[in-house]
């Protein structure tokens, strides 16, 4: 956890970093109508989430730079995941031990290759997303499955499932992948608690303010999500690679978890693995690869089984037996993950086999606002700079990262594609750039109606657009 809070300082950029930050921008700027985080157009957008909202907000009043923001969200998603993990954990053991035990596995028990993915709790991966919506819906979501847990136990009233219900709507609106795993986590515990008539009756009333809030929620139609999936399934087919290596680790809490079925065969944990596998395994099998992001489903609860059973196993010597081959593992995880270390230390002081596993963050565009960009402004940039550059203010031709509610994303990509190809004329460029209101270009080589502003890391090119 020092090693995160360090990493929040520096913030490294990476990643889907640029469009979180582009998304507070907007709602900065403006909390009623912010528009396309990422192009000049008015649509609507999956990203303006009831957390993003409050982040807007805090930005709006305070007048904080957005990374200075960013870097509270990233504060609060940490404390909101590990006192998540804490009070989850401490529903299934009360070792002491075992919470401390359980974010080790979720950090470090992973596999010798490395993966970094939002909504994946690789500690790697962690010191990336972080300031994500993600990290902030998976400590909802612990907390969601705590606060479940008691309520199945305890057959609580009816106004703490319509609490339930709300905290769930909130989660998948602040991340959507992760709402399928907090969902299918809950669904676990649910069928764990045996539900008789009285508490399904009380699940269902808990359903209803929730559908509620996600009918409601004015920023995006959440409903209008479900007919998008075939524009994210080529992104998300990597997830279905190299299972082994990036995944390998987690075998251990597989067998923790045969050892939990065979103790009780409705085992929340065991009971939430299965549910995580058969979405993932139909994802692949359907060609729906976006399913894949339900994978932590399956990750989280074996990760818990591992920690969990060096604590919970019958006799003392088989406790201790299943610790050190827990510790082997999580060493190994560690190894893989050392690069993380890059993040806090300079690169100089690593020794130099940490140091090779060490990916350097990106740099950055704030030098185009230095060198005259404005809030608003439109930039004609390729994919790569298009992720970041929103992050300040402008607005870029074609969106840097998928968008599934831009009607005409593809036309823009083509435009730039056109803009920056070899073939293009001087007469079809500035149609292009006239089109799309743009006023600067990064990158590309010198044309008729273009000044050379001022020039960036990697020798990019800044020009302005001539009247």
């Amino acid at each position: 956890m020092v090693l995160l809070l360090l990493a929040v300082v520096r913030l490294p950029w990476a990643g889907d970093l640029g469009m979180h930050a582009a998304t507070v921008q907007r709602l900065g700027h403006s909390l009623l109508h912010p528009g396309n985080p990422l192009v000049d157009a008015d649509t609507p957008s999956p990203y303006y989430s009831p957390w993003m909202l409050l982040l807007g907000v805090v930005a709006k009043l305070t007048g904080l730079s957005v990374f200075v923001v960013l870097r509270l969200a990233a504060l609060t998603g940490l404390a909101l995941l590990a006192t998540g993990v804490l009070r989850y954990v401490r529903t299934l053991s009360a070792h002491r031990a075992a919470p401390a035990l359980a974010l080790l596995s979720l950090l470090l028990l992973w596999g010798p290759v490395l993966f970094n993915w939002s909504g994946f709790l690789g500690l790697n991966s962690l010191a990336l997303t972080m300031a994500y919506p993600s990290v902030f819906a998976l400590g909802l979501s612990f907390h969601f499955w705590a606060w479940l847990t008691r309520a199945v136990r305890a057959e609580a009233a009816w106004g703490v499932w319509a609490g339930l219900g709300v905290l769930w709507a909130l989660i998948l609106l602040c991340h959507q992948f992760t709402g399928v795993v907090a969902s299918l986590g809950g669904l676990a515990v649910v069928l764990a608690g045996k539900p008789a008539r009285g508490l399904l009756l009380r699940l269902g009333a808990g359903l209803v303010p929730g559908l509620l809030v996600l009918w409601l929620w004015p920023y995006y139609d959440f409903f209008a999500l479900f007919s998008v999936g075939a524009d994210l399934e080529a992104i998300h087919q990597p997830l279905y690679q190299d299972l082994a290596g990036r995944f390998g680790l987690v075998l251990l809490g597989v067998a923790a978890l045969g050892l939990r079925w065979r103790r009780d065969h409705r085992d929340p944990l065991v009971l939430f693995f299965l549910l995580g596998v058969l979405v993932f395994a139909a994802g692949g099998l359907t060609g729906h690869y976006s399913w894949g992001r339900a994978l932590p489903a399956a990750l989280i609860p074996a990760q818990l089984a591992a920690a969990l059973e060096a604590v919970s196993a019958g006799r003392r010597a088989v406790r201790r037996g299943w610790a050190w081959v827990l510790l082997a593992a999580l060493a190994v995880g560690a190894w893989t993950q050392a690069g993380t270390l890059g993040y806090v230390v300079d690169r100089e002081a690593l020794p130099r086999v940490v140091a090779e596993k060490y990916r350097t963050p990106w740099v950055g565009y704030q030098w185009i606002m230095r060198a005259g960009v404005k809030y608003g402004d439109v930039v004609m940039a390729r994919t790569f700079p298009a992720r970041q550059i929103p992050a300040y203010g402008p607005y870029t031709v074609a969106p840097g990262y998928p968008d599934v509610f831009l009607p005409d994303a593809g036309r823009r990509e083509a435009a730039v594609e056109r803009y920056f190809s070899a073939g293009a004329g001087a007469a079809e460029r500035r149609e292009i750039l006239r089109e799309y209101g743009v006023r600067w270009v990064v990158g590309g080589s010198p044309a008729p109606g273009l000044r050379k502003v001022a020039v960036g890391p990697g020798n990019q090119t800044l020009y302005r657009v001539l009247p």
